[in-house]
């Protein structure tokens, strides 16, 4: 068991820690291989186009028709030559326009550029989703990375005082169960330092898969800076942005359903062949020009249940803005009572480690001279752990606290 021990921790030790990354670092590769970021990004690219089309649609539309009919007679059968002139031959090029009202124009451009203004929203807030997964899985591996480091130093502390402690038994100093006690200790921090190479190494690659990164390498990370965000309105938020602009979707869809029951007026002209083939044929060359009106009567009151599915929408609209404003409220005031309590903590844990190590440097020269029993001195150990375990807890979560502002208040 010994031996399958010091395999493992010779096999870990390999691991090779080149440059620290920084929590920025992770953020921008999760940016950049985001493919739900790419989706919206190229939705906007989609939307730019549909602009350019309806521009097009606006412009003369010309169009090449050919109808070809015969349709003959037999022995007296066949259809009414009066109905199909036995046969009909066009071939026209047409063009037509509509006129549409300079204001109804606009409401639809309106309409295009709310619709990227919506994609822009909704990135926004996706880009809001990422930061925050990513940073909380980057403190993770760097809070594993504390207890990793912190381990080591315990371990090192102790396998240095080993080989003393070892001499003081064989000189019966101390008693040969009190130095197998420190001995298992020391294994017990051995193993507590490989369970936490393998939980960073783990968490680490975990941080890789979030930001799309395909990468076996395990190095170092920094300490995340987490800047805590200044207060800010909900009306200032990104979270407000979104029913903005709802809201000016809705009533733009009021103007557009609006100008769809003003008159309408489009013009149209071709020229080329139109014959039936029975008189003179090679004169059927012309042209022929019109204007078309349409002017809405009735439909069934289409118009007003279109603007009661709006209706219906801008109620459903301000209702979700009333919970995200009071989940908005509730989160921020909830959260900045929890940093401040988490910090009045942490400020009396460090107080309580101070303590701890220095007990345990007092306690190094007292347990050379046999002034002390090894189990004095490893109760110190244990405490210098549990005061540091606890530290590096709340330290973390000081830094999750800021991290679920940052995301309701940037």
């Amino acid at each position: 068991m010994k031996l399958l021990f010091t395999v493992l921790l010779v096999a870990l030790r390999v691991f090779s820690f080149g440059q620290a990354h920084d929590l920025s670092y992770f953020l921008t590769l999760a940016e950049r291989n985001s493919p739900v970021l790419k989706d919206y990004q190229n939705q906007i690219l989609s939307v730019a186009i549909d602009s350019q089309l309806y521009r097009a649609s606006l412009h003369t539309q010309v169009n090449f028709i050919s109808t070809n009919t015969y349709a003959p007679v037999i022995k007296g059968w066949g259809y009414d030559e009066i109905i199909t002139n036995k046969a009909n031959i066009a071939a026209l090029v047409q063009a037509s326009r509509n006129f549409y009202n300079r204001m109804n124009v606009a409401a639809q451009y309106r309409n295009i550029a709310l619709q990227k203004r919506a994609l822009l929203d909704t990135i926004m807030l996706s880009r809001h989703d990422l930061v925050r997964s990513i940073t909380e899985q980057y403190i993770t591996a760097y809070g594993d990375l504390l207890t990793m480091d912190f381990n080591k130093e315990v371990l090192d502390l102790m396998q240095r005082e080993e080989g003393a402690l070892k001499k003081l038994t064989e000189a019966s100093v101390y008693k040969q169960t009190d130095y197998l006690s420190f001995y298992v200790t020391m294994q017990q921090q051995e193993l507590l330092y490989l369970q936490g190479q393998i939980q960073y190494h783990t968490d680490y690659l975990t941080l890789n898969y979030l930001c799309g990164v395909v990468d076996t390498l395990i190095e170092r990370i920094s300490a995340p800076v987490l800047s805590d965000t200044l207060r800010r309105e909900f009306t200032k938020s990104v979270f407000y942005n979104r029913f903005v602009t709802d809201s000016l979707r809705m009533a733009n869809e009021r103007a557009i359903i609006n100008y769809e029951y003003r008159p309408r007026i489009g013009v149209y002209s071709d020229a080329g062949y139109n014959s039936s083939l029975q008189l003179k044929p090679y004169k059927n060359f012309g042209f022929s020009a019109g204007v078309s009106v349409t002017i809405p009567i009735y439909d069934g009151h289409q118009k007003q249940l279109k603007y009661q599915k709006i209706d219906i929408r801008e109620k459903n609209r301000q209702s979700n803005k009333e919970f995200v404003l009071n989940q908005f409220q509730q989160q921020l005031i909830l959260l900045r009572q929890q940093m401040e309590l988490t910090q009045n903590l942490v400020n009396k844990i460090h107080q309580q480690i101070d303590f701890t190590h220095t007990l345990i440097l007092a306690n190094e020269k007292l347990l050379q001279t046999g002034d002390i029993t090894m189990k004095e001195y490893v109760t110190s150990i244990n405490n210098y752990l549990a005061a540091q375990n606890l530290l590096t807890q709340n330290t973390l979560s000081r830094m999750r606290v800021i991290n679920q502002i940052n995301y309701w208040n940037r």
